[in-house]
């Protein structure tokens, strides 16, 4: 098991974890249907209070009146279409939690990647009468509408797998997911001890725009630079979080840079689409190429399982257990800190096998 590197901001509170399960465990994806396990397995469990910071938020801080959520109407506002695993996961782990503990009525919508639609639905499901919403923000700006538009009801906003850059408790009550900053950390130390620190790699970029695919990024390049000066970046181009775009800058990199000893790709998606592009090309993917990505779906540990990858680090999308578990704490009064930094873990050759049920 890979060394979980922290290190964190003092926390505003003390957090979740006691109300949760502390079990383990974006994009085309080609078997979707992997994704559709049980949502309870690998539940989200945030961090020790030390990982978490920011300025805390209460229900009398952010002006919202006081709700039982039994009695209210949720909204959950999806991202992206659901063709991956990642978003399946998500959106079922939210559903699911609704239904569990028995909310009045949960509306739910999906952008299909458009920002302006995302907009729109959240306004539309603020004209249904949502009282809470759930928002897995598209990009981390442009969304200032839709918050506005629920802030001037009252509705208070909770913001997972993407930070916006907005003003928490204020345009949104806090953030829930992960440090994607360590997320590239903990790829780069994969990936040093995979190619022995030296060699070539190619870094297959998320989608612009939002802090996942700029954290992810910086995460790995700073500490390869500091950490295996050997190991030199010779490529940067986007995949898009596509397995598809992944595999088609693949097969551009193998043509241009015949080179490349290593890939990184900021999902697992991509990785995959990579490792397709590879084996066409006569390479051995985790052998001639080694390759790490991030996400944990089942299909990229399977493949570290088979040999054909070398790591996996974790972004868990199960979030609704903690999302209402947030909600509330928040409703019951208490202080939401600013970003909740979720616990996430790492797969690699000495645990992937026992751990393929655990991922999405």
């Amino acid at each position: 098991m890979m060394i979980q590197h922290r290190s964190r901001t003092l926390a505003a509170a003390c957090l979740l974890a006691a109300t949760l399960l502390a079990a383990s465990g974006c994009a085309k994806s080609e078997t979707p249907d992997n994704a559709g396990d049980d949502s309870s397995q690998a539940a989200q469990a945030a961090e020790s209070p030390e990982s978490s910071s920011g300025s805390g938020c209460s229900l009398r801080t952010y002006g919202a009146p006081k709700l039982d959520l039994k009695d209210a109407v949720v909204g959950f506002s999806q991202s992206e279409k659901e063709a991956n695993p990642f978003r399946i996961a998500e959106t079922r782990s939210v559903k699911d939690e609704a239904e569990k503990i028995g909310v009045k009525k949960l509306l739910t919508t999906n952008a299909q990647s458009q920002l302006s639609k995302q907009i729109s639905d959240i306004q539309d499901m603020l004209s249904q009468g949502a009282q809470f919403l759930i928002v897995a923000p598209l990009n981390s700006d442009g969304l200032e509408p839709a918050f506005k538009a629920a802030a001037a009801k009252k509705v208070p906003v909770l913001t997972i797998d993407r930070k916006v850059n907005s003003t928490a408790c204020k345009d949104y009550v806090a953030f829930l997911g992960s440090d994607f900053v360590e997320q590239g950390r903990r790829a780069a130390d994969a990936m040093i001890k995979a190619t022995g620190g030296k060699g070539k790699v190619a870094i297959l970029l998320g989608a612009s725009g939002n802090n996942v695919t700029t954290d992810r990024t910086k995460g790995f390049v700073d500490q390869v630079k500091a950490q295996a000066p050997g190991l030199r970046i010779v490529a940067r181009q986007t995949g898009e979080f596509a397995r598809d775009k992944g595999q088609q800058v693949m097969e551009q990199l193998i043509q241009s840079k015949p080179d490349i000893t290593a890939v990184y790709a900021e999902n697992d998606e991509m990785g995959l689409g990579a490792v397709t592009a590879l084996k066409a090309a006569g390479k051995k993917p985790g052998k001639d190429v080694k390759i790490v990505s991030v996400d944990g779906t089942r299909n990229a540990v399977q493949a570290l399982v088979n040999g054909e990858y070398n790591a996996v680090i974790e972004s868990n999308p199960r979030f609704g257990p903690l999302a209402f578990a947030t909600a509330r704490k928040f409703y019951g009064g208490e202080e939401i800190p600013e970003n909740v930094i979720i616990s996430d873990r790492a797969y690699d050759e000495s645990n992937a096998k026992a751990s393929l049920g655990g991922a999405y």
